[in-house]
């Protein structure tokens, strides 16, 4: 292993964790010996590396350490591309143009070599099922979600049912063939699904839900009812998919 290779997956370990992690750690995580963490970490230190903590105490990688575009592998690369893919051949034209601004945004940037890993990559995303539209825009439902607003809508069930519910949505959940809305139902009292197609209209409230939307994503995997809809979700597209 190369000692600049070292030096970055010192910084991605000390990135991935969230409180000070002694020399030892990092050294039975990396694979070498307490002495090289402490020659890496002084390195880092010297390059301009956020890094706080000493020898015998821990150490922690401050939030907002921007790693150059060069460090990414080929590896990474090929997986953004593949994500990337995956987005733009969703049914939400915003965040499908934001896909390709930002490879196109990482390829400008990215040293010749390693460019053909994003434009020209051997993965490709493909989909086994057709998509169904939605009478809304996913965006504004984006937006609320972002701003944790309440949302009036429009729905209708499975069997047709018509109903007008405020909701506070905290997720949207991008199954193959369509998008689903994780929110707390100030109608059921309850967290529901609601499938997105399904909503012939909505309105963005000036109102806040009075959670956090941590605190509400939280509750709602705890929430084994909700957690178990969800994972029907799932099996339902997987097996459709498959029969087709």
């Amino acid at each position: 292993m190369s000692r600049s290779v070292r030096l970055f997956d010192l910084i991605q370990a000390l990135r991935r964790h969230r409180r000070a992690v002694s020399a030892i750690a990092l050294a039975e995580e990396l694979g070498v010996s307490k002495r090289t963490i402490y020659r890496d970490i002084d390195t880092l230190i010297a390059l301009g590396a956020p890094i706080e903590g000493e020898a015998g105490v821990g150490y922690l990688l401050k939030p907002g350490f921007i790693l150059p575009p060069l460090m990414f592998t080929e590896d990474e690369l090929e997986a953004l591309a593949l994500g990337g893919q995956w987005v733009a051949q969703r049914r939400d034209a915003d965040l499908a143009s934001a896909a390709e601004n930002a490879l196109a945004k990482i390829a400008a940037v990215l040293p010749v070599p390693l460019t053909a890993s994003l434009t020209n990559a051997a993965l490709f995303s493909g989909s086994s099922r057709a998509q169904v539209p939605d009478a809304i825009d996913p965006a504004v439902i984006r937006g609320a979600i972002r701003g944790q607003r309440k949302l009036r809508v429009a729905y209708q069930d499975e069997s047709g049912q018509a109903t007008e519910r405020v909701v506070w949505p905290i997720a949207l959940v991008y199954f193959e063939a369509v998008r689903l809305v994780v929110a707390w139902c100030e109608l059921r009292t309850a967290f529901r699904h609601f499938r997105s197609d399904r909503i012939s209209e909505l309105v963005v409230l000036d109102e806040p839900y009075p959670m956090s939307r941590q605190a509400l994503i939280k509750a709602w995997r705890e929430n084994d009812r909700g957690g178990r809809a969800a994972a029907k979700h799932a099996r339902d597209e997987a097996q459709t998919a498959a029969r087709n």
